[in-house]
Parts: structure tokens; C-alpha cells; sequence
């Protein structure tokens, strides 16, 4: 499938920023089931991006603005191919070893509730196991979007019941690493159809099966990623793969805008 996607993010504030820098993990990874046709990234800034590798092998992109401004737009997009690849993710440029991923993070830390919750669903296959605890936190977290923030802790949405897809992700990836399997954190974007609205920011998470590597479950929606998803940046946790993340020295009243669009290319003419 060819995807064409356009994401914008604009800031503005009530009083003018003296500084800013934003690191930007917004350029998606060829590997095998996804290749990159075309993508630019664009963002102010006085001297061009700096551009370098993340210790996770996330592209990223720095842009500074060291003079007052008002606003900040930065904008990605372009067009990629994907391929089901039944959510295996293979070819991909991995610098660390899968063990990383077994390190905690305080939004990842498995509390008795989410250790039970993966003991319970623990089978003799690992894939098996991984399936079982995907359903699982889905059946017991409803997707209720603004029960939540970027700063809750997967315990804690656990306990209430409700949350979105970085909840589900977060406490997949608890789970997981109490059963000593390695798990990340995955942000992207998915196609959910010419008349539904795109998903800014989708998140899922990646865990580590021996013989097969790193696996996709997309636990908010029951499933393994196909060819509707592009792939962006991973990490241990959302705040390691955020799309967009940085800081600003003055300013106030910030008010933030993202406007995502997602759709099926038809012209093939374009590759």
C-alpha cells in the first residue's frame, strides 16, 4: 500500500519565545514491509537541522530558533510503501542489543497488578504469551480518550480502567518486561480508511520473540500492525520516541495545534 501522509504542528504564544530547540524523531526507517518513497521534515530555524542518530537508531533532527518569535510550525510528510509483514519488523537498523529493553522506566514499571496480569496470561510459546497479554490489558483498559496525560504511569491506568494507546502500550511493555522479554515503545501513524479520521501520534509497542525479533502488537486495537501502519521512532517509553520534543526560554500562553493527514496514494506514478 502507498501512504501519504502530512503532519503539522503549530505552537503560539501570547507572549513571544526568546529561545527555542526541538528535537524532532519524525523520519521514518526503511525496513522489510516498509519503504520510504519520498519524506522531508520542515521547521524554522536560523542555521539548518542538526541531524544525527539516537542511541535507539531513531533518526532525529534539532532545530533552534534563538530570536523572538510568536509561533513554530514544523511540518513532515511525504509518501511510503508498506507491506503486511504479519507485525514482524525485519531489516530494520537496530544499534543495541534487545536486552535494553528490559530496563524499566517509571511510566513502565510493573506494579503487582500488571505482574499478576502477565503471569496469568503466560504460556509455554512466547508469541503465544504476548498475545495473551495484549488481550488481556485491552480487556481491562477502555480506550477513553482524556482520562489520561503523557505522564501516567502504566500502573496507574491499569487500576483506573481506562486510558488510550500509549496506556495500553505502556502496560504491554510492563508486563512484558516482567517475564524478562524485551519490549519498546512505537510511534507512527495509521490509515484507518478514506472516511475516518487519521490518528495523530498512534502508539503501540514491539516485543522481542526469539526466531522471529522484534514483533508489533497494537494492543488499543487488538492487533498486530499491517500495511495501514507506518512506523516512526521507538524507545523504552513514550517520552524516549516522542515525535516532538524540546524547550523554549520565555513565552507564555502556549497553545498547541496538530492537524495529521493520512491517506491512501493512488498514483503509483509518484515512487
Amino acid at each position: 500500500m502507498l501512504i501519504s501522509i502530512r503532519h503539522v504542528t503549530s505552537y503560539r504564544y501570547a507572549e513571544p519565545v526568546r529561545y527555542t530547540i526541538q528535537c524532532l524523531r519524525l523520519t521514518p526507517l526503511p525496513f522489510k514491509g516498509q519503504r520510504i518513497v519520498s519524506w522531508e521534515v520542515k521547521a524554522p530555524g536560523e542555521k539548518p537541522a542538526l541531524k544525527f542518530t539516537d542511541g535507539f537508531g531513531n533518526p532525529v533532527h534539532v532545530v533552534a530558533i534563538n530570536k523572538p518569535h510568536g509561533e513554530l510550525m514544523i511540518e513532515a510528510g511525504g509518501i511510503v510503501e508498506t507491506e503486511d509483514s504479519n507485525g514482524v519488523v525485519a531489516g530494520i537498523a537496530d544499534p543495541i542489543p534487545p536486552r535494553v529493553f528490559l530496563r524499566e522506566t517509571p511510566q513502565t514499571r510493573a506494579d503487582p497488578a500488571i505482574v499478576d496480569l502477565a503471569r496469568s496470561a503466560k504460556q509455554t510459546d512466547t508469541l503465544e504469551s504476548l498475545h495473551a497479554i495484549s488481550k488481556q490489558v485491552r480487556d481491562r483498559v477502555e480506550y477513553v480518550p482524556g482520562t489520561t496525560d503523557v505522564h501516567t504511569e502504566a500502573a496507574a491506568a491499569l487500576a483506573d480502567g481506562k486510558g488510550v494507546c500509549q496506556d495500553h502500550a505502556h502496560i504491554f511493555i510492563a508486563a512484558c518486561r516482567s517475564l524478562d522479554v524485551p519490549a519498546r515503545y512505537v510511534t507512527g501513524y495509521l490509515y484507518l480508511g478514506e472516511d475516518e479520521g487519521a490518528q495523530a501520534h498512534h502508539a503501540w509497542a514491539e516485543a522481542w520473540v526469539d526466531g522471529l525479533g522484534w514483533v508489533g502488537f497494537d494492543v488499543a486495537n487488538r492487533i498486530c500492525p499491517t500495511d495501514s501502519y507506518v512506523r516512526l521512532a521507538s524507545g523504552l517509553d513514550a517520552g524516549y520516541a516522542a515525535p516532538i520534543k524540546g524547550s523554549r526560554r520565555g513565552g507564555s500562553g502556549e497553545s498547541l495545534d496538530v492537524a495529521v493527514a493520512v491517506h491512501q496514494q493512488q498514483n503509483s506514478a509518484q515512487q
